[in-house]
């Protein structure tokens, strides 16, 4: 059985083989944006900041 490949996937993967350069571009742009060295002091303070979620969201009584 086959799986099922999207239009878009199929013409990325094409692209991508025909311009193996963008690769490179891509990971620098994630890093750019994404991939963030965190120091511990930092980790801890995202998680200390973290508001906790209702049990059920949409009740407008709690």
């Amino acid at each position: 059985m086959a799986t099922y490949e999207s239009d878009h996937t199929k013409f990325m993967r094409e692209w991508l083989q025909k311009n193996p350069q963008e690769l490179t571009e891509q990971k620098k742009g994630r890093a750019l944006w994404w991939d963030k060295p965190q120091t511990l002091e930092e980790q801890r303070r995202f998680s200390e900041s973290c508001v906790p979620v209702k049990a059920y969201y949409y009740d407008a009584n709690h």
